[in-house]
């Protein structure tokens, strides 16, 4: 070959690798991904939400047939919530820290035993505290069927009536709905009053639910 042929393709050589390095060097970067993994704004209170709902429980009585007027007072009406699983007090209707019923007039009647502010959702008992209770043998109770705070028993023969234990608790499931709630209960004064062979009168209160509205 001679040296002119041998310098033409050592050029020719030395410019097609310099446009190859060139043509690499064009190579455009990658750009970051323009997709973002943002996190979702939480609402205010951890985005859990809730309701309240008002529950409201009556009473009527299947009574204890010997007697004039039969007087129960009540010291406490609450109920249990499956979530978080405490109690709840619902309060008197008028406010006061007992409530005393008739159970002879609350025979085919109803009155409001307690009511109460509660947060919507399932609960899975009810407990009532019996305080006292009283039999009333002659005279009528001319107040009532329930009253709260002070009260004005009856003139005449009575008898007091001998409560082994005053906490009673239904197990019963129910919801309190945001619209409110209403639960009837029946205090059977028969089936709960006995008289003893030494005539003394002692009660195993015997409460049903009867309507959950």
């Amino acid at each position: 070959m001679s040296a002119s042929n041998w310098l033409r393709l050592t050029a020719v050589t030395i410019l097609l690798t310099a446009g190859a390095m060139a043509c690499g060097n064009n190579d455009t970067p990658a750009s970051p991904s323009s997709t973002t993994n943002a996190a979702t704004p939480t609402p205010p209170g951890g985005g859990s939400s809730s309701s309240n709902g008002t529950l409201t429980i009556h009473l009527t009585d299947s009574p204890f047939s010997d007697a004039k007027a039969l007087l129960v007072t009540f010291s406490d009406v609450s109920v249990h919530s499956a979530d978080p699983g405490d109690w709840k007090t619902l309060t008197f209707t008028p406010a006061a820290s007992f409530r005393t019923c008739d159970l002879k007039q609350l025979s085919g009647a109803t009155d409001v035993l307690g009511v109460g502010s509660l947060t919507a959702g399932k609960y899975t008992q009810i407990r009532l505290n019996v305080s006292s209770a009283t039999l009333y043998l002659t005279n009528k109770w001319n107040v009532g069927p329930c009253v709260s705070g002070t009260i004005t028993p009856p003139l005449g023969a009575s008898a007091p009536i001998t409560i082994p234990s005053g906490e009673i608790k239904l197990n019963n499931e129910f919801t309190v709905a945001g619209t409110g709630t209403q639960i009837l209960l029946d205090f059977d004064g028969d089936q709960s009053v006995h008289q003893t062979g030494n005539g003394r009168y002692m009660m195993n209160p015997v409460i049903r639910l009867v309507s959950v509205q």
